[in-house]
């Protein structure tokens, strides 16, 4: 399975995911799904302006993480 969706957040807003306080980041795909996906998986992706970009979000068919990419 795969999903697309656009994330644009500040690093001020991030930075409970980022440290592990907030546990999942709430995202909508570009069909409307709502995705509930782990902060941890976005950190390689944090810059000092945030998180800005479209990404694709791979999971196996029982919803095992495979990966996250920008794309």
């Amino acid at each position: 399975m795969q999903f697309i969706f656009s994330m644009y957040i500040s690093f001020k807003d991030f930075l409970p995911y980022y440290q592990g306080t907030v546990k999942n980041v709430e995202v909508k795909d570009v069909n409307g799904k709502i995705l509930h996906i782990n902060g941890k998986y976005f950190r390689p992706f944090v810059t000092t302006s945030g998180i800005h970009g479209q990404f694709i979000l791979r999971l196996e068919s029982s919803g095992k993480f495979i990966s996250l990419n920008k794309i």
